[in-house]
């Protein structure tokens, strides 16, 4: 879809102008590019610490490699949380071996989709933690997780929020190189310039104009917009564990504590309470995912 979405700005808005008789050298202009993208860059670092911006050019990197939280990605995730609170019902101290060093433990290394994402698994590892230094009832624990989460979720707005800004200065950056064209203009007037040579400059400092715009609302605001749908997939993810802990607290089975977190998984990569049985019947057999149906009478037994 991102690469259809650019074919098609692209197409429409190079494509019309070249069928209404433009090339490409009328538009062609290095150093106006080199003004308002070096502009909007140094306006970005100017105002925005250094973890923010490199937080920035993580998300950027996400969108661009299309590296989404996909079916696989939630079914990864489940079953590690299971299988951490299947660890937990022998005692929270059973955790330490796992949750002290998540990258060397062969539980953690199972799920290896989980371990790529630290922002998570440093939510997870932290949070059992938690649990395990001292009592926490579920209230107290639900209040704690809400302020965290919240806490990250503004955090990770931060870089499309700044990103934005600057897309919204585009067409101000735009007329800035445009009026410095004109003033070239206005030079060339002076030094007794032709009409030709004028007309030629007064166009070259339109497409400064034209460049910002176009950066603002082809390039830029989308991109914003896609890196704020990844913080809401990450903060899904989050609120999704939250709810797993939080239910175990409060003296639920694992398999009620894992799908009170299904729950909270987006709808288009939702796994059904089958499909989530299927797979932790899989996990604890060994083998393949069993059929549709099978073994749920014990596995519901369980729960209940």
């Amino acid at each position: 879809m991102v690469i259809i979405g650019i074919l098609i700005v692209l197409g429409c808005v190079f494509g019309g102008f070249a069928l209404m008789g433009g090339t490409v050298q009328a538009i062609w202009h290095p150093v106006e590019l080199v003004i308002i993208v070096g502009a909007a860059a140094g306006a970005l670092v100017l105002g925005n610490p250094k973890h923010v911006l490199g937080e920035m050019l993580h998300q950027v990197r996400k969108v661009v490699t299309h590296k989404k939280q996909g079916s696989e990605f939630q079914r990864q995730l489940l079953l590690l949380m299971y299988e951490l609170l299947q660890t937990a019902a022998g005692g929270l101290k059973a955790l330490d071996a796992h949750v002290e060093a998540p990258r060397e433990s062969p539980l953690f290394q199972r799920y290896p989709l989980v371990l790529e994402e630290p922002k998570l698994l440093a939510f997870i590892v932290d949070n059992f933690r938690l649990m395990a230094m001292g009592k926490i009832n579920a209230h107290e624990l639900e209040g704690v997780l809400e302020q965290e989460l919240e806490a990250i979720h503004d955090e990770l707005l931060q870089p499309s929020k700044s990103l934005h800004k600057i897309a919204e200065a585009m067409p101000g950056f735009g007329i800035l190189a445009a009026v410095l064209g004109i003033v070239m203009a206005m030079n060339s007037v002076a030094d007794g310039a032709d009409a030709a040579e004028i007309s030629s400059k007064v166009g070259a400092a339109m497409v400064g104009t034209f460049i910002g715009i176009f950066f603002c609302y082809g390039v830029l605001d989308p991109l914003c917009n896609m890196m704020k749908q990844l913080v809401g997939e990450e903060g899904s993810t989050m609120e999704c564990v939250k709810v797993v802990l939080v239910t175990h607290v409060a003296g639920k089975p694992p398999l009620l504590a894992i799908d009170s977190g299904r729950r909270l998984v987006q709808l288009n990569i939702k796994p059904s309470f089958a499909q989530l049985e299927s797979w932790i019947n899989a996990l604890e057999s060994g083998g393949e995912e069993p059929e549709q149906g099978q073994g749920r009478g014990g596995r519901r037994a369980k729960a209940a």
